[in-house]
């Protein structure tokens, strides 16, 4: 009895091989590797460039990825949906060794500077006081004021800087009709008052009492001043004389007299500018010598012409009285060819 052959056909419907199954196994198993590792990688921004180039022997192709743009709306965290995978049995997974010339690729992370912290800008609090700040006062500097217009003194005047610059600090004053009548002679009186305002010496408690001066003279508190002082002197009868015009060379022997200058050793040469010199008294040699000396002796209109004996004018009382400030350091000098300049 001969056996009928199979049918082809019916062939096709038997059993899957062992190779089939196999390789379905192994398709199966790769898929479920890449779900598995696509999932737990799934907080790393979905990188595929990590992974390792899979050996050339394999021969399944995995579908790519669908990258799924969020919306602005969407929470980040929140992974989409899908449809989940077939149940499959967990297969012995054997890594695939990569070929020796493959080099896998390291991909380092963007370095990112910190954010510098926010500066914070502090507001002064109201109830924070400022520290103390000690300030050195600057030396105040004295004003002094322009000075008295004479109607009777032209800037032409001999005398007008000598007047001006007394005048300006009310050592000397003029007469209610704003004249200073500067050739007019100066009484002893009127001369210890001017040396009152020049010099501003504290009174001294012995005062001389003078028999012709009155308790209410007008000039009485500048008298004794000068007496006490050392400027003046009265007479050995006990008077003053106080309307007496003073002459010239007492005026220097009172000044040098108040300002206690040391007489030149030499009066004789000292006095030698001089053409009138042997006019001068004896008691005034020494001190008019020093007076010389000093600079304070101003003569008008010869510099070289004393005239000792002559009445001293208002205008020649100021400039020898400026010469004595100047001689203090009270007063800067000026430049004057009716100053005397003693011989070297």
């Amino acid at each position: 009895m001969t056996n009928t052959p199979p049918d082809p056909r019916s062939s096709q419907r038997n059993a899957l091989g062992f190779d089939e199954f196999i390789a379905i196994l192994v398709a199966f198993a790769t898929i479920g590797a890449v779900l598995f590792w696509a999932f737990s990688r799934r907080d790393s921004g979905w990188n595929f460039n990590v992974l390792p180039s899979p050996s050339p022997t394999a021969s399944v192709a995995v579908p790519p990825a669908t990258q799924i743009q969020p919306n602005a709306n969407s929470n980040l965290n929140t992974v989409p949906p899908s449809a989940p995978p077939a149940t499959v049995d967990q297969p012995t997974l054997v890594n695939p060794s990569p070929s020796p010339g493959a080099i896998p690729t390291l991909i380092l992370p963007f370095p990112v500077a910190p954010a510098a912290p926010p500066q914070v800008q502090l507001s002064p609090s109201p109830n924070i006081q400022e520290p103390f700040r000690v300030v050195t006062p600057s030396e105040q500097k004295s004003t002094i004021p322009p000075p008295i217009a004479f109607n009777d003194v032209p800037n032409d005047f001999w005398a007008s800087r000598f007047i001006n610059v007394l005048s300006s600090r009310r050592i000397i004053k003029g007469f209610p009709d704003y004249s200073f009548r500067p050739n007019q002679p100066v009484t002893r009186a009127e001369f210890a008052a001017i040396l009152e305002e020049a010099f501003n010496n504290k009174l001294a408690t012995n005062a001389i009492a003078f028999d012709d001066i009155p308790e209410n003279y007008w000039a009485n508190p500048a008298i004794k001043q000068a007496i006490n002082t050392g400027f003046l002197k009265g007479y050995p009868d006990k008077t003053f004389k106080p309307n007496q015009r003073i002459p010239r060379v007492q005026v220097l022997v009172a000044l040098v007299s108040g300002l206690n200058l040391k007489e030149p050793t030499s009066a004789d040469k000292t006095l030698s500018v001089f053409k009138d010199a042997k006019e001068i008294p004896n008691y005034a040699i020494g001190k008019t010598a020093a007076a010389t000396a000093n600079n304070l002796v101003v003569n008008y209109p010869d510099p070289n012409t004393f005239a000792p004996n002559r009445e001293a004018t208002r205008g020649e009382v100021a400039a020898m009285v400026h010469q004595a400030l100047v001689r203090t350091g009270r007063l800067q000098p000026i430049q004057s060819e009716n100053i005397v300049r003693s011989p070297q």
